[in-house]
This record gives C-alpha cells, structure tokens and sequence, in this order.
C-alpha cells in the first residue's frame, strides 16, 4: 500500500474505546469532530477502538451508539471496528521491524511473566514538532521520548501503532482529540513519517474541569451522557451546552440552531484554556430548550407523566391540559420533574415539605388565615384565577399578598414553590382547593 492520506477532502473521525458509559469529555470531541466535517462538508467517521475485549462488550458498544444517535450524531460510511484490521496492524509492523523502525526485546511484566514485544525506536536527536490547530506550535525533543511498545508479548498491537494505521487507511485529515492525547500525538507523528505518510493536522482540546479546576469526574455529579439523559435533559440542550464548553460563536448567542453551530464552527475559535462545567448554566439552558418544545408534545408528555401519578387519568378537557402546560413549560427546567410537579392535582397522596410548613404555616394567625380564605373563597362564582387573585389582592389592601400566597401554596399542595398560585387554583378546582386549605387549618 502507498501510504498517503490524500489531504483534498476533510476526514474527521471519532474514536472511542467503548466501556459501558460516554463521558462528557469525550462526547463532546465527538460533536467538535461531527461540527467540523459537516461544517467543511467533510466526512465524520466512527471507528470503534474495541481491541479490550473485556470492556469493549456488545452491550458498552450499544451504549455508546444509543449515546451518539440520541445526540443527532450521525457518522458517515460504515462503522470500523479496530478488532477486524489487527491482521493490517501487524504487517505494518513488520514492514518498520524490516525498515528498522522496531525492533524485538525480552521484557518482565508486573506479574512478573516475560515475552517478547515490539518496540518502535524513537529517532535519538532532533526536534519533533507540529502547529496544533488549537494550542499553536507544539514541540518536544526526541531525545526526551524513549522507545515504546507497539505489540504485546502476547501478539496483540498496542493502541500507538494501532491507531496511527487505522488513520492512514481512513485517510483521516484531521486529528480532534484531548489534550491529555498531546503525548501519544509525538509518538505517533514518528510513527507517520517512518512510514512514509502524511501526518494529519491535530486540534487537541483542552480539558473540561469543576469549579475548583479539576478535570470533572463523577465526583463532581453526572459525568456521563447516560445519566443526563435519565435526569430529563433534552440532547439538544446538551449538544449546545458541549460545544459551549470550549468554544463560542464570537457573540453573545447562547442558544444555537444545529444549522447555526454547523455554519460557525471553527476550530480555530476552540479556547486553549480548560473549561469550567457549570451545571446551573446547563440547567438554564435545558429549561429555554424546554420553552421551544412544541405545545401539543409537551402536553403528551404531561399527560404522560401524569400517567405515572395515577392511571388511569381522571377525566379533564383539552382546555385544561392545554392550560397546565402552558404553566409548567415556562418553569420547568428538567423533564424529569414534571411527575412530581404535578403529583398534587391528580392525588391527595404526595410529599409535604416539611420546611415549607414550619417556615409557611406554623406561625400565629395563620390557622384564621386559612379559614377565613375557605370561607370567602367558597363564595366566588367564577373559579378561575383572575376572580381568585383580586379576591386576595383585596384582602391584602395593597400591602402584598405574601401572608396570604405562600400559606395558600403550602396548605393545598404541600410545596414552597411551582406555577402560579392562582392558576394552580383553577387547575386544582374548588372542592378540592376549599379541602386542603379546611384540612391544613384544622392541622394547625
């Protein structure tokens, strides 16, 4: 074979060793990767580095693929899997132990057994240098990087050889990666030029860290792709948040379109510095996400959520599901707290918040409150929430609704906070509205 990457054409590729779950950090070198060859009109590939057979199992595989189509990640051309080329690897290693770029030595491993493995020789002067996409000029010198291995005493290569050789078949352009990989990328541009290939451009990424400015792990709370998808993000919330960590537009937009990210995504733009995560600002962003969900499949999702509560659902209009969601869509900020949000209209069996209560209900005068509000509420014709909020708003004299709202709120549905009260009136019905609040003061 002639080893040449033909340069013309942008070839990205994504090359995770499936373990069972997707972290953050490297899903999101795979959206930098799948941003810049649909930017370039270029090809993003996937190439399953799956040589640990005892990580890379069908099921670590499935997941990583359900993490990636459920992202809109979609790759070009057919999934390569790096265990069905270790016959190539091989004979590429024999060429550089031919060329003499290798060599075999004897050596002990840590449980003391000893093999013979493949060694790349490492030239032993000069400078090995790249201009990194991203960090700008990288350079190390060649004495300060000792031979390594490229084949196991047990005939398997290593990821080095490996992964350079995969490059050159794909004839992959561009290298986008972690900057933890900056080390292996000398190594490999070795690799590259003894055997007469041309190395690919590198864009290493800098690391995602906590506040404290740590690399982020699942110390710092949900670390990978699966758990926010269980948590009720949405994945466009996420894709955006990612790309946003590392990289911006040159303005002040936050919320971006895919079509937008596509158009403006230059790697040339990614930060050198490390990103800090900030899971309020992924919430903020989830819940404006949320806001953009057309209304007649969030108020399925209500109803579905609702399903959980109780099933069957007890009988309501279209109006009324419609004016639900209207209150919840603008609030929520995860979809995964719709269940509980609503758990009070549809039950008299939910959790009570007990600070809410000490700090809302169990202060003097609040029993009469109570009473005096079932009782002039029971009087009001019109039970929606406009007739219901002047009532309250007439009793308050102008001097604000607080003594009245939040012991209201508290007594009928066990929360501190959530829609608007008055609309949660109308949605909770009188009967049942004029119970709870009987209940709580006779409670007190």
């Amino acid at each position: 074979m002639i080893y040449s990457n033909n340069m013309t054409d942008t070839r990205v590729r994504f090359a995770p060793s499936p373990t069972g779950k997707v972290h953050i950090g490297n899903i999101r070198a795979a959206i930098y990767n799948w941003l810049y060859a649909r930017h370039t009109g270029g090809k993003f590939i996937l190439r399953v580095e799956d040589t640990d057979l005892e990580r890379s199992t069908p099921e670590a595989i499935r997941v990583l693929m359900e993490a990636m189509e459920w992202l809109g990640l979609d790759w070009d051309e057919e999934v390569f899997y790096q265990t069905k080329n270790v016959k190539r690897h091989l004979e590429v290693v024999d060429r550089l132990l031919a060329s003499g770029h290798a060599y075999k030595v004897e050596k002990t491993s840590r449980e003391g057994k000893t093999g013979i493995v493949t060694m790349f020789k490492m030239p032993k002067e000069g400078v090995i240098e790249f201009d990194d996409i991203v960090k700008g000029r990288m350079s190390k010198k060649a004495e300060d990087i000792p031979d390594f291995a490229i084949v196991r005493s047990d005939g398997s290569p290593i990821f080095h050889i490996a992964n350079v050789v995969d490059d050159i078949d794909q004839r992959i352009t561009h290298i986008i990666r972690g900057d933890d990989h900056v080390e292996n990328t000398f190594k490999h541009i070795c690799i590259f030029k003894a055997l007469g290939a041309e190395v690919p451009k590198y864009a290493h990424l800098s690391m995602i860290v906590n506040q404290q400015g740590k690399p982020y792990s699942k110390r710092d709370g949900a670390a990978f792709v699966g758990e926010f998808r269980e948590s009720g993000y949405l994945p466009e919330a996420l894709f955006n948040y990612l790309l946003l960590l590392g990289w911006n537009p040159g303005d002040e937009r936050e919320i971006l379109s895919r079509d937008e990210m596509v158009g403006l995504f230059d790697l040339a733009k990614v930060h050198v510095t490390a990103a800090k995560f900030d899971i309020k600002k992924l919430l903020w962003m989830n819940g404006e996400y949320i806001k953009k969900i057309p209304q007649e499949k969030f108020v399925e999702e209500v109803k579905r959520q609702a399903a959980m509560v109780v099933s069957p659902l007890p009988k309501r209009d279209g109006d009324w599901w419609n004016y639900l969601a209207a209150q919840l869509q603008v609030r929520t900020k995860m979809m995964g707290d719709i269940k509980e949000g609503v758990r009070y209209l549809f039950t008299d069996d939910y959790p009570v918040d007990e600070k809410a209560v000490e700090k809302r209900l169990k202060k003097p005068g609040v029993k009469e409150i109570l009473e005096d509000l079932a009782a002039r509420f029971g009087k009001v014709e019109d039970w929606s929430a406009a007739p219901l909020e002047e009532l309250v708003k007439g009793l308050s004299q102008g001097n604000g609704m607080g003594p009245w709202v939040h012991p209201i709120r508290v007594a009928v549905s066990g929360r501190g906070e959530g829609i608007g009260l008055f609309e949660m009136l109308q949605l909770l019905g009188r009967e049942k509205t004029l119970e709870r609040l009987e209940r709580a003061a006779k409670s007190l």
